[in-house]
């Protein structure tokens, strides 16, 4: 397999970013009056794991990678708990999300542990 030579190239980022989508997707149809609740919290966390997957990818030593990996991490639970609430609100009954989460998590948990074996 070849080296990535962008975050783009990473198959942890490409599955991030499908969630993403699906998160604005999904949230597009929550009541209007979640527009700066529940929609911008929830698409925030969503945003932020790709996003740190991203910025990880350039950090040069062991920690700082580690350190956004970890941030990605606790948006990913973030994000847990946004589609256990939005089904709990009855805004949403899309296990699909979580089933694409839950392998994000361990697509991500799996890219630790080969930094940390490199390092």
């Amino acid at each position: 397999m070849d080296k990535a030579k962008s975050f783009t190239d990473l198959i942890i980022w490409q599955k991030a970013h499908s969630f993403v989508l699906s998160v604005y997707k999904l949230t597009a149809n929550f009541p209007r009056a979640e527009t700066y609740g529940l929609i911008s919290q929830f698409r925030r966390a969503a945003v932020s794991i790709p996003a740190n997957i991203a910025e990880g990818f350039v950090k040069k030593g062991k920690a700082d990678k580690l350190r956004f990996y970890n941030i990605t991490q606790g948006s990913i639970q973030e994000c847990k708990y946004y589609l256990i609430l939005s089904s709990d609100l009855d805004y949403s009954k899309d296990n699909n999300l979580m089933e694409i989460l839950d392998e994000v998590a361990k697509v991500l948990q799996s890219y630790i542990n080969s930094i940390n074996s490199k390092y």
